[in-house]
């Protein structure tokens, strides 16, 4: 008798530990992984939208916020299930280097220039972003560059090309590179009386502006655009192809797209979805 009440004790524990696993198991393949960028995040973007898929689906998104080439080089080791950035021209080479299945266009802002309201190198009378960057240079202002390989950082190296500065001319004097994210590269910024480029959504969510104010904006060489792209389940087959493809799929229905549209904060709509064109009011 003694053996069979250790037998059944055994047995139930072993379904208990079953039990577990299994569950564990299902919860675990109803969560994605999400490389994106510190814009998105600190925005407040991701607070806003996910809980919606997640009522919506029954998928759980855990988000790794890198800049763009962190979050690149995650997906490129098959470390995220989707990858969802901000620099064109580097996510359609991942897609051509066959780690990613299709991109697609999801949303966009802008970027603007912030810097002190004293403004001594009058980027606020400048008519464009190539003249704007000239000032800095010519006034020996200083511009502090987020440096690490973001979306922002690869669109910061582009403009100044387009202003013809070529990168001998950027010498410690003006040019400091933060080597971090946009919150920080934020306050190193104030702190230093200085310029930098930003996003405009984590500029306005931003809290520790002080006297800084956008300085810059509205060029049509400023313009963000956010892609939204699967891993390639075939090149790295433990990929959540699946459940990835359902939130690409969320995002960019008029659900997913109007979650996006309806997101403020001051008044601001800080992102304008792309994938559905028209009324998303209803």
């Amino acid at each position: 008798m003694k053996q069979i009440h250790i037998l059944k004790v055994t047995l139930v524990a072993w379904a208990l530990i079953m039990t577990s696993t299994l569950s564990l198991a299902a919860a675990d393949k109803d969560t994605i992984i999400l490389a994106s960028t510190t814009s998105t995040q600190n925005s407040g973007l991701f607070d806003h939208i996910l809980p919606k898929f997640e009522e919506a689906s029954g998928t759980k998104v855990n988000v790794v916020a890198v800049g763009t080439g962190a979050a690149l080089k995650l997906a490129r080791n098959g470390d995220a299930d989707v990858l969802m950035v901000h620099h064109k021209k580097s996510e359609e080479q991942f897609v051509t280097d066959g780690y990613g299945v299709e991109r697609f266009d999801l949303m966009h802002n802008d970027f603007v220039i912030i810097g002190p309201e004293s403004d001594e190198a009058n980027l606020s009378q400048m008519k464009s972003v190539t003249d704007a960057l000239k000032a800095i240079v010519l006034s020996n202002k200083i511009f502090v560059s987020r440096g690490d390989d973001s979306g922002t950082h690869k669109r910061e190296i582009e403009l100044w090309q387009l202003a013809n500065i070529a990168e001998d001319q950027k010498n410690t004097k003006w040019y400091r590179e933060a080597g971090a994210g946009m919150g920080a590269t934020l306050n190193v910024a104030i702190g230093m009386n200085a310029y930098t480029l930003t996003d405009r959504a984590t500029w306005v969510s931003f809290k520790n502006k002080q006297s800084h104010k956008i300085l810059f904006e509205g060029d049509p060489n400023l313009f963000n655009q956010y892609g939204i792209i699967l891993v390639n389940p075939e090149k790295f087959p433990h990929i959540k192809a699946q459940a990835g493809q359902k939130f690409i799929d969320w995002m960019l229905s008029k659900q997913g797209q109007k979650a996006i549209a309806s997101y403020k904060l001051e008044g601001q709509q800080l992102f304008t979805p792309d994938a559905i064109s028209g009324d998303l009011s209803n």
